[in-house]
Parts: C-alpha cells; sequence; structure tokens
C-alpha cells in the first residue's frame, strides 16, 4: 500500500474512534496520519523537484 492509502486509513480509523470515544487511539491514529501525509508530502516536492530538472546532455 502507498503512504496516501496508509494516511487515510488512519484518519478513518481515528474518526471512527472519536465516535466510540476511544482516547488514545484516536490520538496515536491521528499523530500517524499526520506524520505518513507530511513524508508524501516532501516526497511529492522532492519527485516534482527533480522531474523538473533537464535530463544531462550527454
Amino acid at each position: 500500500m502507498s503512504m496516501v492509502t496508509w494516511a487515510l486509513q488512519l484518519i478513518m480509523f481515528a474518526i471512527v474512534a472519536v465516535a466510540l470515544g476511544i482516547g488514545t487511539a484516536t490520538g496515536t491514529a491521528a499523530m500517524l496520519a499526520k506524520a505518513l501525509f507530511i513524508l508524501f508530502l516532501v516526497a511529492f516536492v522532492f519527485v516534482a523537484l527533480i522531474a523538473r530538472r533537464p535530463a544531462p546532455l550527454t
């Protein structure tokens, strides 16, 4: 699974945990989802910057 899928699943888990009133699981899932989202965003920016660079002339 991709990082985006993991982040979306953790967000859904956090929403369900909030609805059920499970505080510890909510905080942990939200923290993990946020961390995965930030990692995905950094990877996206990195790949976007590399893709903009022209290929080296050989």
